[in-house]
């Protein structure tokens, strides 16, 4: 088991990368975890149900996990919850995230990504306070962003940390917003912060209304598999678990007030993408028809960035990062494990989410 053994409070943990944050520090780190979560339309608690929480109570069976339900917003109830739990780290992952809702209700976005984390961060900063100089120096305030604060690319060029901000939507504003809030309670207060930007994560856990669990999804469905504009949109695909074991990494090495960025160099259209999952499911649930057959082409989403890719070289050079999959082993595990998962996916499938069209602006 990995040394690691902090007093970590997890925001958004029931969340897919939260969640997956969370089960790595339960199975492969000596971690006590306080996750803190709202539990909105996209908080799946089953999503950690594997390291001991009982999705329907709430309580842990596993005496390094526990949860609270609160809202970030809240700061009562935030100075609360580092009185009592008296945090070493805190990663912050809470975030409405999703573009197209985004496009369609942009207040939400800024009330929990921009007051929120400024509500966490007072939060924080008065707990910090409290602590002597050796606490101090240890305590971390984690905030993990996004590759889209960056903006678009041509087709060609990397996103790097120096790359300036250009967000172009109501969720990568945010996001920004947050970004900037986080730097500025470190270089104004001293609050020792990181702020990692991640590039598109997939793999298990993932709400359906992105991307690759949709398409896998509707093509279980027999349903047809909606494709913004003409697919040559890039994104860079970094699979979930790399990038938890990459905020590990920096919470462990990384330098207060740096900010560090994840992905995996691994650049696909989303065209590429929805023909990748339909190949693998035509070899590990074939049909009467090719899944491709399933491709729609719909008008694209508002603002619609064209590409997307990061150079993740500070974190692979300076904390030595690099991930285990590559997007064809780690789709691949993907896949089968929606194959393999309809318990979690199933209830969301017919109840929250059933594949409608988001982001349409109306």
């Amino acid at each position: 088991m990995n040394v690691y053994s902090k007093r970590c409070i997890v925001t958004g943990a029931a969340g897919f990368i939260g969640s997956a944050l969370a089960r790595l520090l339960l199975k492969e780190t000596g971690a006590t975890v306080l996750v803190v979560d709202k539990l909105t339309y996209a908080g799946v608690p089953e999503s950690l149900k594997e390291v001991g929480l009982d999705p329907a109570t709430l309580a842990s069976s596993n005496p390094r996990l526990s949860f609270l339900k609160a809202d970030i917003c809240d700061a009562q109830a935030m100075d609360k919850a580092f009185a009592d739990f008296k945090p070493d780290t805190i990663f912050h992952l809470a975030a409405e995230s999703h573009v197209d809702r985004s496009i369609d209700g942009p207040g939400e976005f800024i009330r929990t990504n921009v007051t929120g984390t400024a509500t966490l961060l007072q939060a924080a900063l008065g707990y910090w306070k409290t602590l002597d100089d050796a606490g101090k120096a240890a305590f971390r305030f984690q905030h993990i962003s996004t590759d889209e604060v960056y903006g678009t690319l041509g087709e060609t060029g990397f996103f790097t940390e120096k790359t300036p901000y250009s967000p172009h939507s109501p969720y990568s504003a945010s996001k920004a917003s947050s970004d900037h809030l986080v730097r500025a309670w470190h270089d104004t207060y001293g609050l020792p912060t990181l702020i990692t930007n991640c590039s598109n994560n997939y793999g298990p856990y993932h709400f359906p209304e992105k991307l690759i669990p949709l398409i896998i999804l509707n093509c279980l469905d027999g349903k047809p598999l909606p494709v913004y504009g003409k697919g040559a949109n890039v994104r860079d695909w970094l699979y979930v678990e790399d990038h938890a074991r990459a905020l590990l990494l920096v919470n462990g090495k990384g330098v207060p007030g740096e900010t560090y960025n994840v992905g995996g160099h691994n650049e696909r259209t989303n065209l590429e993408v929805v023909r990748t999952v339909c190949r693998i499911l035509d070899e590990l649930k074939p049909a009467e028809k090719p899944y491709e057959s399933l491709i729609t082409f719909v008008k694209d989403r508002p603002g619609h960035d064209l590409r997307y890719a990061i150079d993740p070289a500070k974190l692979m050079d300076e904390l030595g990062w690099k991930p285990l999959e590559n997007f064809e082993t780690g789709i691949r595990k993907t896949v089968q494990w929606y194959l393999d998962n309809e318990w979690w996916w199933g209830p969301i499938h017919s109840g929250r989410y059933s594949g409608e069209r988001l982001g349409t602006g109306k």
